[in-house]
Parts: C-alpha cells; structure tokens; sequence
C-alpha cells in the first residue's frame, strides 16, 4: 500500500479525503466506490484540455495514482480578494464547459465537482488553478457547484468581509462564470439549497457514525455550522438579490 511506503507524504485536502499520500510526483489516492467515476471524468477532462484538475495515471496497490499538482491547497476557509474567486469561477466554468454533452453527464447539464471550496483548489501565485478531489463528482446542472462555490469562497456568517463586499463577490463570481439573467435570480435559492443539503449530508453521518469521516463532535460542528451560514443567508437575502440583479 502507498501509506507503506518510506517516500509516502500523508496529504490533507478538503473535509472526506483520508490516506491520501504524495509519492515523489504523483498521489495515490485509496480505492473507492467512486473511483471508476472519477477515472473516467478526470481522462474526459484531460482530453477536453483542461488543464485545472489531477490526471489519472492507472492503479497500483489499491490505490487510484494521480499526478500531483504543484502549489498551496488552504486547510481553511478563508477571506479571498476579487481576483481570486473570480479565477475559482471562471475555472469552474471551464471545467463545467468541458463535461457539457459528454456520456458522462448523461441527461444532466453537466458534471459537477460538487465540493469546489477554497480547500479543494490549488493555489499557484496565490491564484487558484487547479481543483483536487473529485470523489464527489457526479452528474449535475451547474447552480449546484456555482452555489456551492459562491457559499465557500465568499459568504459567511461570521463577517470578517462585510455583508456588502460579500455580496459584490457574489456578484463577481455569477459574473465570471458567466450565468444567464434567470440563472443570477435563483442563485440565493441555491445557495440556501446547497446548506441545507450540507446539513442533511453530515447528518447521515450521525446517524450512521461506523462510516463517519470524522468524529461525532466534528459533525455536529459541521451541522451547526451550515445552520447558521443557512440563516445568515436568509436573513439577508435582499442584500445578495440584489447584488446579483
């Protein structure tokens, strides 16, 4: 196994990932039920020429082998500048863009990444480039990442960005990525969506605790958490409706 290995790195990304390791340029990534989605969406991409995501080298030792992506992945959330969720949107776009009519996406708009947080991005020059961790990925319509995207990278309950500079990045980022008119008007309700579901996805967790990727007290953490982002948004929705109109 990978983790044997005396070269092996341990490598944290995003909140699922768990015995990931670097060996020398590639990642070795263990096994999973989604490992042939994802195999099959990361050698899409490649041949589409994007260029923001991980290749897919084969498998060795129960592992997934990735080539790895040079660059700062953040532990956290954080305060991100306009320039910089402005690239995380437009590199969404480019991504969404190059799962458009695939077999892939099926009946779906596209496939999304459905976890494109700033701890999920790689970082080059201080400006995103790349997405990592595509476990998740699953066929979508685009709303799903670009509010999840949006909600991560830009809003949050605790302030540290003013409601009012939240909402002009919000805007920045339904501008980047390019979304219709009618697209933009329904962008809040996404966002609400994509909390609450945030909330029911840690729950399962909970109530299922033998396949939890963390620890009782970290998913109750995670509930209240988006609770609260999910209130916070409601309770001003005008400022963000009208930001994006």
């Amino acid at each position: 196994m990978p983790e044997s290995s005396p070269d092996a790195v341990p490598l944290e990304g995003g909140r699922m990932a768990a015995g990931v390791v670097r060996v020398g340029d590639t990642v070795h990534r263990p096994l999973s039920g989604s490992s042939d989605f994802m195999a099959a969406l990361l050698g899409l991409l490649e041949r589409q020429g994007f260029e923001g995501a991980p290749r897919h080298l084969g498998r060795t030792g129960g592992a997934d082998v990735l080539s790895f992506l040079p660059g700062e992945v953040p532990a956290r959330f954080g305060v991100w500048s306009d320039t910089q969720v402005q690239a995380a949107a437009a590199l969404l776009r480019q991504m969404h863009d190059a799962t458009r009519g695939s077999d892939l996406a099926g009946r779906c708009d596209v496939v999304c990444h459905h976890d494109p947080g700033p701890n999920n991005a790689v970082f080059q020059g201080g400006v995103p480039v790349a997405f990592i961790d595509f476990a998740e990925a699953a066929p979508g319509g685009r709303l799903e990442d670009v509010a999840y995207l949006a909600w991560t990278w830009s809003v949050a309950s605790k302030q540290v960005l003013s409601l009012a500079r939240q909402a002009d990045q919000v805007r920045i980022i339904a501008d980047a990525y390019g979304l219709e008119v009618a697209e933009r008007q329904v962008l809040v309700d996404c966002i609400l969506e994509r909390q609450a579901r945030n909330v029911r996805f840690w729950a399962e967790f909970k109530a299922g605790p033998a396949t939890a990727p963390t620890t009782p007290e970290q998913l109750a953490d995670r509930i209240e958490w988006s609770r609260r982002e999910h209130a916070f948004v409601a309770a001003h929705r005008e400022v963000f409706d009208r930001a994006l109109a």
